[in-house]
């Protein structure tokens, strides 16, 4: 049996997937105890002991996911959506001077970990334009209704797990409920990870990604959705979208940065479902949210997103 590629948030002993229920061996656990983790009816899988949760329905809720889903499905941020896949995909793809991709390289599977991953929107395009580099895909995020959402679209594409079929090329992606700051992931085992206005844990991405491994961040710019928030505070307090950087700099190396812009022109449902997606929706006071959806009911609100994607490197000796 090949090594697994997770393991046990219990006991962290190998973690082997089935279809219907995942079981570690027990054997870094004191009593040699295996515990089992049931396959959710959608195909996720809960990673997330009770102990690791700070609240009883962790992450966000399922009017955030659907509100969303919506918006994100109009394809408002589909030119940030396009960036990450291709950067992603141009990491692990072989250069001019490289003969053989990724994969061949290594002689192993090319793993990648996007890290709050919600309901799978980057998840999805990831897995579509990457599927000639990225044999698996672990899509993991603390809410557990974001994770139904994405197992259901991920099956009906025929990119979940248990779907993998030896005819195709197909990138599989593992739903699973578990939190960032302990990733159930063999150490070194990813050759990427993705944080997509997630958190930022730089040794806990450092301890699961292979030597020279790559880390995506995308945080929002200078500038994002500034009529948004001129209309909704008093006050505004500018986005610091790099502040992080110098937390990670004794694990990784920035290569490269890019800047993506979209104009957005909303109806009032979409920049409804846009305030309730942002923390605007409990940030802002409800009757400045009230007045502009009411200013806009028949005239289309417009605003600019402005993201900030940053593409850094492992150090190899970390």
């Amino acid at each position: 049996m090949p090594v697994s590629l997770f393991i046990c948030p219990l006991c962290q002993s190998p973690l082997q997937p089935a279809t219907d229920t995942w079981r570690c061996d027990g054997s870094l656990h004191p009593k040699q105890t295996s515990h089992p983790f049931d396959v959710a009816r959608q195909g996720y899988v809960n990673l997330l002991p009770v102990q690791q949760k700070k609240s009883k329905a962790p992450g966000d809720s399922q009017a955030s996911i659907s509100a969303r889903k919506r918006f994100l499905n109009n394809g408002h941020y589909a030119p940030l959506q396009h960036l990450i896949s291709q950067k992603m995909v141009a990491l692990l793809s072989p250069s001019e001077h490289v003969a053989e991709p990724t994969a061949m390289q290594h002689s192993k599977p090319v793993n990648w970990l996007d890290i709050g991953c919600g309901e799978g929107y980057y998840t999805q395009a990831m897995a579509q334009l990457g599927s000639e580099v990225i044999d698996t895909i672990v899509a993991a995020d603390i809410s557990k209704p974001a994770l139904v959402e994405l197992a259901k679209v991920s099956k009906a594409s025929e990119h979940l797990w248990y779907q993998k079929n030896a005819a195709t090329k197909n990138t599989m992606i593992y739903p699973l409920v578990t939190s960032a700051a302990n990733l159930p992931l063999r150490a070194h085992s990813v050759t990427g990870i993705s944080s997509i206005f997630s958190p930022i844990l730089p040794k806990a991405f450092a301890d699961v990604l292979t030597a020279d491994g790559y880390l995506i961040i995308a945080k929002p710019d200078v500038g994002h959705l500034a009529t948004l928030r001129d209309a909704l505070f008093d006050s505004v307090r500018e986005h610091d979208s790099d502040k992080f950087l110098q937390e990670l700099s004794p694990y990784f190396t920035l290569i490269d940065t890019h800047r993506v812009n979209a104009n957005m022109t909303l109806a009032a449902d979409d920049l409804a479902d846009l305030m309730t997606m942002t923390p605007y929706a409990y940030r802002a006071r409800s009757e400045k949210r009230q007045a502009l959806l009411a200013a806009v009911d028949n005239v289309s609100f417009t605003t600019e997103a402005k993201f900030v994607v940053y593409v850094l490197q492992k150090m190899a000796d970390k």
